[in-house]
């Protein structure tokens, strides 16, 4: 089982015969169910690969469902991308795609940095009128670090987006321009517990004879499970011959509760606090 990349393959394999116009052949079908009326409806099977067709008018659409070991199940609708073609360099600087509001992000070590940096750009973008405002836009916000004094600046055309560097470049107030210093306080931390298929035999034996808090949480836990079950969790855990089995998915379940309950316990003890807790 591919865990938490299930689903990504038929995702892919959709995207790509989308792009290409070809339905792909149903696979693993040796003949027709007969408890379904293949004679109604637009549902067949495909023995082979066929074209898709479109009117013009419709693009392709398609739904993917995922059906997870655990349970749990997932469905994408999908429709395929513009056929519209990409526009060069050259032409996109007379194109409609100039006018697009587009967010620009600078930022600076320090103002000064932040305000010569909106010079150093001003300048160009009214010298090289061949780059699109959508490649700088792209080319600001993927290539360069994010210092802690930043700006953003939105402009509908070439012309605006000059007149908005320039007024950030002074230091003076623009309609386009928002600017700020980053908090400098670090992300929070989010917990996150997995689903059934992350199991193994054995797997909190090492921290049960190692670590007195995940101990102490793990025997909680076995003592709220205790009155709802015939088995032992920490058994369970600790890989004993005597444990139940974790084929058995209210063991599995169970267990992986109380594994990531007494791992929270471990984080938390040492000073890693979640903001959040999902899963």
């Amino acid at each position: 089982h591919t865990q938490a990349a299930a689903g990504v393959a038929g995702v892919i394999k959709m995207v790509q015969a989308m792009h290409h116009g070809v339905l792909p052949r149903t696979l693993h079908v040796d003949s027709p169910s007969p408890h379904i009326d293949w004679s109604s409806g637009a549902v067949e099977l495909l023995t082979d690969a066929v074209e898709w067709t479109t009117d013009g008018e419709r693009p392709r659409r398609a739904g993917i469902s995922a059906f997870g070991a655990s349970g749990t199940n997932a469905h994408l609708i999908l429709e395929q991308e513009p056929e519209d073609e990409v526009p060069s360099a050259t032409e996109s600087a007379v194109s409609p795609v100039d006018s697009l509001v587009v967010p620009w992000v600078l930022s600076g070590r320090t103002e000064a940095g932040l305000r010569g940096q909106a010079a150093r750009l001003a300048a160009f973008v009214d010298e090289r009128t061949e780059v699109s405002l959508p490649d700088i836009g792209w080319s600001l916000a993927t290539g360069r670090a994010a210092l802690d004094h930043r700006a953003v600046v939105q402009a509908g055309d070439r012309d605006a987006a000059i007149e908005a560097l320039r007024s950030l470049a002074e230091g003076l107030p623009s309609a386009g321009v928002v600017s700020g210093v980053a908090s400098g306080e670090s992300g929070r931390v989010v917990f996150v517990f997995p689903g059934q298929g992350s199991q193994w035999v054995g797997m909190g034996a090492g921290l049960w004879e190692s670590s007195p808090v995940f101990r102490e949480r793990l025997g909680e836990c076995a003592a709220a499970l205790e009155p709802l079950v015939d088995w032992s969790v920490v058994d369970v855990v600790r890989g004993l011959p005597s444990a139940a089995s974790l084929d058995d998915v209210v063991v599995v379940q169970a267990s992986l509760w109380a594994v990531m309950v007494s791992l929270a316990a471990v984080w938390r003890s040492v000073g890693v606090e979640p903001g959040a807790v999902i899963g």
